[in-house]
């Protein structure tokens, strides 16, 4: 994994006094997060903490890992109802390090995966963080995204049949066929794309381990983090991608239900009752919810394959190496959608 040189930290450091995000002395960096895409480094001068965000050595897919289209869109949320960490200073390429880089305010608190922390290991206190989680998102769809500047942000008309046929050219033949055991989820998709419920900006990857908790009771969101896959889009999808990470007492898991297995434990609201919580509060129709999930399952599952084949030809993480892990998307997706289980291969 990418690490500082002490010349680069040398610079950094620099970087950040000359902008008072420090106090000019030396720092110390130390990898913080899963990194598995853009890399997020915890920078301490010895007086205060921040963050920066980098995105990971290249090559990369076109358009992906746009660090500073990510601190514009967290200047444009800084404000509103939506918690996020405040951006202090961006670099441009070459300006410190040879990518572009931002840094942000380092927020405090735990950040959930597969075990809610004792302070927050109550059945109230979990039920409170499933519904700011809820709440939060709901918050994001509600801001007006061309009133915040970002009416450049993205294109929310024909967003879904857009999206599926973006994602879908990742991983597909020349001739534009997809994987075989990746063709029955994509007819169907296609074949019955809904049209967009509204548009928002949309966050792309929430789900319990992109936010931090307030470290006591009662739970709640205090910070929502990785923001680079957000754009202006359809806010079901938004929802339904939220809801099929929450792993289900019994049920296969996929690996981004693995990422929240904390949901699992007492107190935390069932997928249906935070989907009906997010509907009151947003007035949202819920009735083509399972295209959306499928959708976003199918997704997961294509962005899975594209990364297994870049670390298959060494150019990747290895973390997605697994084929069963594109398997496990796809079959929860042949659920969703009511299709026979994908072949066994």
């Amino acid at each position: 994994m990418w690490d500082w040189s002490d010349d680069q930290r040398t610079d950094l450091a620099r970087f950040l006094g000359d902008r008072g995000v420090t106090n000019g002395g030396p720092v110390t960096t130390r990898p913080i997060g899963d990194g598995h895409s853009n890399l997020t480094f915890l920078v301490d001068d010895g007086e205060r903490q921040v963050v920066v965000r980098r995105p990971p050595p290249p090559p990369t897919p076109p358009g992906a890992h746009d660090m500073l289209r990510e601190a514009r869109l967290l200047q444009a949320l800084a404000g509103s109802d939506v918690p996020v960490a405040a951006v202090l200073a961006t670099a441009q390429a070459g300006e410190v390090i040879e990518v572009p880089f931002y840094v942000m305010s380092y927020v405090q608190g735990p950040v959930v995966t597969t075990t809610t922390p004792p302070s927050l290991a109550t059945p109230a206190a979990r039920r409170r963080i499933s519904e700011s989680m809820v709440d939060t998102l709901a918050a994001l769809h509600a801001v007006d995204w061309r009133a915040a500047g970002l009416g450049d942000m993205g294109r929310p008309e024909g967003f879904n049949a857009r999206h599926v046929n973006r994602m879908g050219a990742l991983i597909a033949a020349d001739s534009g066929e997809p994987p075989a055991q990746f063709a029955a989820i994509d007819a169907w998709l296609r074949a019955n794309v809904p049209s967009e419920s509204g548009a928002a900006i949309i966050h792309n990857d929430y789900r319990l381990g992109n936010v931090i908790l307030g470290a006591d009771a009662p739970g709640r969101v205090l910070a929502v983090l990785d923001w680079e896959l957000a754009t202006v889009g359809d806010p079901l999808f938004d929802l339904a991608y939220f809801l099929t990470s929450c792993p289900v007492n019994g049920a296969p898991r996929t690996p981004t239900e693995d990422l929240g297995t904390a949901m699992l434990e007492e107190g935390y609201l069932t997928r249906d009752e935070m989907a009906q919580r997010y509907a009151a509060a947003t007035g949202a129709d819920l009735s083509d919810l399972a295209w959306y999930e499928a959708m976003a399952l199918w997704k997961l599952a294509v962005l899975y394959e594209y990364g297994r084949r870049r670390a298959s030809s060494g150019a990747g993480d290895a973390y997605y190496d697994d084929p069963a892990q594109v398997r496990s998307f796809l079959d929860a997706a042949h659920r969703v959608a009511g299709l026979p289980p994908t072949a066994a291969k």
